[in-house]
């Protein structure tokens, strides 16, 4: 079993700057990525920005350039900085890891308004 725990979210003006962090606990020796997913109202949840083991990233084509996805093994967290965030960028952002059952934190919402 593994346990997520998110933190970072809030409300942010367009063009603003915000980071997401994301603690694993529990089994977190047998996660082999950790990564970020996000659903706005009325859509479906999709991909943002993943982070495998020995570090590769991908992301969302939307997101790049302005997303950075980062993952500190000894502290088990995955972070997301998020730059030049748009208003299509409103939505719950997810944690999740791979162990390799996929586990996923609570969601914290990321709101871009002005």
């Amino acid at each position: 079993q593994v346990q997520l725990v998110e933190s970072g979210g809030g409300l942010v003006q367009p063009g603003g700057s915000l980071r997401l962090s994301c603690a694993a606990s529990g089994d977190h020796f047998s996660i082999y990525a950790m990564g970020w997913y996000r659903q706005a109202p009325g859509k479906q949840r999709e991909l943002v920005a993943t982070i495998a083991s020995p570090g590769s990233t991908n992301y969302a084509d939307s997101v790049k350039g302005r997303f950075t996805i980062s993952r500190d093994n000894g502290k088990n967290t995955v972070d997301l900085q998020m730059n030049s965030l748009k208003p299509e960028d409103t939505a719950v952002y997810y944690c999740y890891a791979a162990a390799p059952l996929t586990y996923w934190g609570q969601g914290t919402q990321v709101t871009v308004s002005s």
